[in-house]
């Protein structure tokens, strides 16, 4: 894996030094400046190829069973999904690049975080091409937190939200009458309760996560920036209160912080097994099939912080620099942006994430269908989660906490 990570590093340098960026911008440029509905017109009776990571089957049942059937009805688009790993398509992608390939075979990719900075980097992306989108246009917009930044790399347009997941605490319900609504109460709950709260080892995505809403916490006013590029200045003026946050809980943790479970997983079952009250990680509905299939007790419900917030991850839809099919790529897009795919994607019986669509721009009636989506009695409501909703971090962060963890933590 790590020799297939330098390549592809290497394979990005080398195309950003030698692109051919000029050739490619003329037909950027013809298909970007189209009038939307001669997109839409365009895109009638043609093929979508959308690239994707296929490893789950509620997510491909929502897009086979329930966003194919309706594109075709309403546009005539055939949507063929491709599953395929991300690293897999990406490599395409850059092969092509490298070969001069103007027309390729993906149309749509499921991108995010470091692949989509790397996309961006090498050119392998069509153009800015979000502000087309009118669902995006009416229900997201360009200075939503979502469409601005992807995990610190500014996205000018270069893919629009799809999906989000929101990082929650899960706790005990029968054995806590009011959870910690703060850090502050947070670490006072942990001193009354040694030995019931851990988390992660950083090497953990939920983890690492956990620190960052430290980082967020101890940056104050500067907070804004850390969705931004990464800012050594600002982890001078926050670092501080990190490790001592840490460094305080340390002694009433499980095993009184003497090791943490190295992953998610471990941390459930710590949960599960009754050994801590408290568990969390990402995407604000995960603990409802835990709690049908057992593992979680059914008293198990779910918190934020309201203070600093809570981080959310949010994954988006691009189109590849070659797309053969822009025209249709840019209306499936729009097409999975609109209210009814998103509410339908919501539906626990589906895929069951969150909606990148602001919940004060649907109409009264999707926000009544939102109110009245049963996604279990674990879940917070669509309206206290988008309160309390912050953008992740850049990715030099995520690194940071692993490099100065270990050193301020296991060692002290």
């Amino acid at each position: 894996m790590k020799r297939k990570f330098t390549f592809i590093f290497v394979t990005l340098l080398f195309i950003v030094a030698c692109g051919n960026s000029e050739t490619n911008e003329t037909g950027k440029t013809e298909v970007l400046s189209k009038e939307w509905d001669e997109i839409v017109s365009s895109s009638n009776g043609t093929e979508v190829n959308l690239f994707m990571w296929g490893g789950d089957e509620g997510i491909n049942q929502y897009i086979d069973e329930w966003a194919a059937p309706r594109l075709k009805e309403e546009h005539d688009i055939t949507l063929n999904r491709q599953p395929m790993n991300t690293e897999e398509f990406m490599q395409k992608l850059l092969t092509e690049k490298k070969a001069n390939k103007k027309e390729g075979t993906i149309d749509v990719i499921w991108i995010n975080g470091a692949n989509f900075k790397n996309a961006k980097n090498a050119d392998l992306l069509l153009g800015s091409f979000s502000k087309k989108l009118p669902h995006f246009q009416e229900y997201i917009g360009s200075k939503d937190q979502n469409a601005e930044y992807d995990q610190g790399t500014k996205i000018d347009g270069l893919e629009a939200p799809w999906g989000n997941v929101q990082y929650v605490f899960h706790y005990d319900s029968s054995k806590i009458d009011t959870p910690p609504s703060t850090l502050e109460e947070l670490k006072q709950w942990i001193h009354d309760n040694p030995g019931k709260f851990t988390y992660p080892n950083v090497s953990d995505f939920t983890g690492n996560t956990f620190v960052k809403h430290l980082l967020i916490k101890g940056a104050g006013e500067e907070s804004g920036l850390l969705a931004e590029e990464f800012n050594k200045e600002i982890i001078k003026d926050s670092e501080e209160y990190v490790w001592n946050y840490l460094d305080d809980i340390k002694s009433d943790l499980w095993r009184n912080g003497e090791t943490y479970p190295e992953s998610l997983n471990k941390l459930d079952t710590l949960y599960s097994q009754g050994e801590i009250l408290m568990t969390m990680g990402f995407n604000e509905a995960r603990a409802e099939s835990l709690i049908e299939n057992g593992t979680f007790p059914e008293s198990t419900k779910s918190f934020v912080l309201k203070d600093p917030g809570s981080v959310s991850n949010t994954h988006y839809l691009s189109i590849p620099f070659n797309s053969p099919n822009p025209e249709g790529a840019m209306t499936v897009i729009d097409f999975l942006e609109s209210p009814e795919a998103q509410i339908a994607k919501m539906d626990p019986m589906m895929w069951g994430e969150g909606t990148v669509l602001n919940f004060d721009k649907l109409s009264e009636e999707d926000q009544k269908i939102i109110g009245n989506l049963d996604r279990g009695e674990s879940v917070l409501s669509t309206e206290v989660l988008n309160e309390y909703k912050l953008p992740d971090l850049d990715t030099g962060y995520t690194e940071w906490i692993n490099n100065e963890w270990a050193n301020q933590v296991i060692e002290q």
